[in-house]
């Protein structure tokens, strides 16, 4: 993508509050999301219930999304847990919005909302495919953790200190 359309593409799309009647939205999207780096489908199966969000876990997990100027929902993110440490739980931007400065725009949202509820930093589970990323986004691995959805893989976890 050219930097041109990565910089319209970011100032078109903002960032809101999810609402819990587009829980099955987003699950679709994460997964979506997920599915584009070439998983098959029996990993993508075992996913499911992980990358599932509910609707009265909206709010709680402190969902938000990105919306494009038509209406689309084009990522997620969600800030869990209390200050001071938080988690990143949900991030996934829809495969057609991939290198538009979404995923920054999200991430930089979740950054500025975990410094204004307290947080001293977060951390969360990386697929290794999005670590280059997390990285340029200031996001330092730190180890690895057992995958929620496959025994036995194990997912870099990252961290970002506040």
């Amino acid at each position: 993508m050219t930097r041109q359309r990565e910089e319209h593409t970011v100032r078109t799309v903002r960032i809101r509050a999810a609402r819990p009647e587009e829980a099955a939205e987003l699950s679709a999207l994460a997964l979506r999301s997920k599915a584009h780096w070439g998983y098959d489908e029996a990993f993508m199966a075992a996913c499911v219930a992980e990358l599932t969000l509910r609707p009265e876990e909206v709010e709680a997990r402190r969902t938000v999304v990105a919306q494009a100027p038509d209406g689309r929902l084009v990522g997620l993110a969600t800030l869990e847990g209390e200050p001071p440490r938080g988690e990143l739980g949900l991030m996934f931007v829809a495969p057609e919005a991939m290198g538009g400065g979404v995923g920054r725009l999200l991430f930089d949202h979740v950054r500025e909302a975990a410094r204004a509820a307290g947080f001293t930093g977060f951390d969360w589970a990386a697929d290794p495919n999005a670590v280059p990323f997390y990285e340029a986004m200031g996001g330092r691995r730190v180890g690895t953790v057992p995958s929620g959805s496959l025994p036995g893989r194990v997912l870099p976890l990252m961290e970002l200190a506040l």
